[in-house]
């Protein structure tokens, strides 16, 4: 099996750090940067997946209020801090880059989230995974809510 590409690594690098960012409750985007450096410096990882993995990271836990919502209210018979850490962390990647990314086609995104669930969590896991993705997925052409977004002077 042929090693995965740089985007690939970046997205389980950032899949690492937010695991285990959530395991400690630090999911600001300052304590995830700074998980990031420590967490990564135990992997070998060429530069660009270094830094793609960091803007995954620290942009998930920019926006995760955001995300969360969304996970949320695509799985309703789960309540987010229920799910498997590991799931609820590769839904987080995605959802990120589904919502914030529109560059990137959906079918990439899912099937990479796929991917990695596969490797790190297990088949059920990724169905899960696959069922809440499709969903969010379909609504992607609508903009998510901009709660940062400075009012005009």
């Amino acid at each position: 099996m042929a090693a995965p590409g740089p985007r690939r690594q970046a997205r389980e690098a950032a899949l690492q750090v937010l695991f285990a960012a959530d395991v400690r409750q630090a999911l600001t985007p300052e304590q995830v940067s700074a998980s990031y450096d420590d967490v990564l410096e135990q992997f070998s990882l060429p530069t660009r997946a270094r830094e793609r993995g960091r803007e995954l990271a620290v942009g998930v836990a920019t926006h995760l209020k955001e995300i969360d919502e969304r996970i949320g209210a695509t799985s309703s018979r789960w309540k987010v801090y229920r799910l498997a850490t590991v799931d609820r962390n590769v839904l987080r990647v995605a959802i990120y880059e589904l919502l914030y990314e529109p560059d990137t086609p959906s079918e990439v995104i899912i099937d990479e989230a796929l991917e990695v669930a596969r490797r790190f969590a297990g088949e059920q896991s990724r169905q899960f995974v696959n069922g809440i993705l499709d969903v969010i997925a379909r609504g992607r052409a609508e903009p998510p809510a901009a709660h940062d977004a400075e009012e005009p002077s």
